[in-house]
């Protein structure tokens, strides 16, 4: 099986900056211990410093990662507020007829419901949800 993080980054900040990624490693290791043969890519792993591309290595990695998105099995998209990059990784998964899976308080919010098979409040009650079998459920 084969997970995509998708994630805030940059938000709506104005300037060069990227919010704090440490949801990032939480969600892998909550992951990985419920499905030790996954296979999680976490696209800020391999593009830390991606504030700083220029537009066309901006482009080739964000068309990269929607790619994945149409293919990947899994797509887990945490959006504590609202994420134009993450909002398209979602439409192209739920396009693909892929499971996306949302962390977010934005439970009202279009694009969520209309791309989002579950819908968490926190990465709490995502954990329970993923321990009690909700998520394994939505993938068979």
């Amino acid at each position: 099986m084969k997970v995509f993080l998708a994630g805030i980054m940059q938000g709506s900040h104005v300037a060069a900056l990227v919010h704090d990624q440490s949801y990032r490693g939480s969600l892998a290791d909550i992951v990985q211990r419920h499905w030790p043969e996954a296979e999680v890519y976490d696209p800020f792993a391999n593009h830390a410093t991606s504030v700083g591309y220029d537009r066309r290595r901006a482009r080739e990695v964000f068309v990269g990662h929607i790619e994945m998105c149409r293919q990947f099995d899994l797509l887990i998209a945490y959006v504590p507020e609202a994420s134009m990059g993450t909002a398209i990784e979602m439409w192209e998964a739920h396009q693909h007829a892929r499971v996306v899976v949302t962390i977010t308080p934005l439970v009202h919010n279009w694009v969520v419901q209309i791309t989002s098979q579950a819908v968490y409040r926190d990465a709490s009650a995502f954990t329970y949800a993923l321990q009690a079998g909700e998520i394994d459920r939505l993938l068979s």
